[in-house]
């Protein structure tokens, strides 16, 4: 026995006839015109080789083998939709697994996390934080957002959110403050300055755009974490340099200043989705951190 099935917008259009026992409306019911699911019914019936309706007066009515197919077709259907509705709302019920960087999350993502929940409710967010190497692909979750430079993978979607700036930063208690406020930026060339082990090229990125000799620069105390490094930079340890999504806070707050202003880099701040698996709800994050990126 054959296991090769009709085409399924002719099962479709038949099963819509039969339950509704009109074609008019199983022709509005799937948006298309009465001739065509007519064609669909007969295309059926000659695959079948039965008749699947008969003449009744102005009308139709089923015949014995369309009352049997009737059946069959409506209870497949039926539960189609039934375990289609499932998934969706499967779906919709499990929570959102956002990856971060650590410092990231920590300086930037809480303090605005209440009102993300707030007016993004049907995220059920669920945060994964991590200093280390972050794999957008994990099993487990459904996106990340973290600083990367283009370009970007073939197999994932990447939502730009903001260019990285850059720039140095210090604190009102550091001891060089007085001296260092009103130099110019040559003046950090020779000042021992925080840094960070995981991105060695920030401080000479910047110095190169700086037009400055980024040989000159003196390195002093490093982090292995941008959010100890900052801390650092707060306890008027030293200079520093952050991009400045993660340091606006304690600008607007006067715990850092910024003398020097900020220089964008080739990084994006983005949110990546992996193609396998997208889901609706990642462009509603993306056009939600947008936003809040551009207040």
């Amino acid at each position: 026995m054959s296991r090769e099935l009709p085409p399924l917008n002719a099962l479709r259009a038949f099963e819509a006839a039969a339950r509704l026992q009109s074609v008019s409306q199983a022709a509005d019911e799937l948006s298309v015109t009465h001739g065509a699911v007519s064609r669909q019914i007969r295309l059926l019936e000659e695959q079948l080789g039965v008749a699947l309706f008969s003449k009744d007066g102005r009308g139709v009515k089923l015949t014995d083998s369309g009352i049997r197919l009737r059946d069959a077709a409506f209870d497949a259907f039926e539960r189609l939709r039934s375990t289609c509705a499932e998934l969706k709302q499967q779906q919709v019920d499990a929570p959102f697994v956002l990856a971060c960087p650590g410092s990231l999350l920590a300086r930037w993502f809480i303090p605005r996390l209440d009102r993300l929940n707030r007016e993004l409710p049907e995220l059920h967010l669920q945060l994964s934080a991590s200093e280390g190497e972050l794999d957008p692909r994990r099993p487990g979750v459904d996106a990340t957002l973290c600083f990367a430079e283009p370009p970007w993978p073939a197999d994932m979607q990447v939502f730009e959110l903001a260019a990285e700036r850059i720039g140095p930063v210090l604190s009102p208690r550091y001891q060089g403050h007085d001296r260092l406020i009103a130099a110019p930026a040559a003046a950090l060339l020779g000042e021992p300055l925080l840094h960070t082990v995981s991105r060695p090229q920030a401080w000479p990125q910047w110095a190169r755009a700086q037009r400055l000799d980024a040989r000159r620069l003196q390195l002093g105390q490093g982090f292995e974490h941008l959010y100890y490094l900052l801390e650092a930079a707060a306890a008027g340890l030293g200079v520093a340099i952050a991009p400045q999504q993660l340091v606006a806070d304690d600008l607007a707050g006067g715990r850092l200043l910024a003398p020097w202003g900020f220089v964008e880099t080739p990084a994006r701040l983005a949110l990546w989705v992996p193609a396998r698996a997208r889901d609706a709800r990642a462009e509603r994050l993306a056009q939600w951190l947008r936003q809040e990126l551009a207040g």
